[in-house]
């Protein structure tokens, strides 16, 4: 199983986040301009034959839900490149991105307090 390209993380993200959806609803959840419908199908289609969805025949059409759950994603593709990138220190990944002013200090602040409820 490989690491999603971007256009197919999109679509991915947008089934984590409705559970369950056919492609005109996953296409109505994208940006405008929208792509044709038949991309968003086919892509779709594509994403269950590399396992990332599993899906329900309704005659001419689909509904697909995730085969792969956002964290089970996260855990084998995203947390390898971090820690290739960044030694494996979540430290160094929070400090590039502070030195980057890619995160505010209120972003920052909520990170400590999700890490301190945590540890509840």
């Amino acid at each position: 199983m490989k690491r999603l390209s971007e256009k197919e993380e999109t679509l991915m993200k947008i089934i984590w986040r409705l559970k369950k959806a056919f492609a005109k609803e996953v296409r109505e959840e994208l940006p405008d301009p929208k792509p044709h419908i038949n991309t968003v199908a086919t892509t779709m289609k594509r994403l269950a034959d590399k396992g990332f969805l599993k899906y329900e025949d309704f005659g001419a059409t689909y509904r697909y839900s995730a085969a792969l759950s956002r964290k089970d994603y996260t855990n084998k593709f995203v947390k390898p490149l971090l820690a290739g990138l960044f030694g494996n220190s979540m430290k160094n990944v929070v400090a590039f991105f502070a030195e980057e002013e890619e995160i505010s200090l209120k972003e920052l602040k909520e990170i400590i307090k999700m890490i301190e409820d945590k540890e509840k």
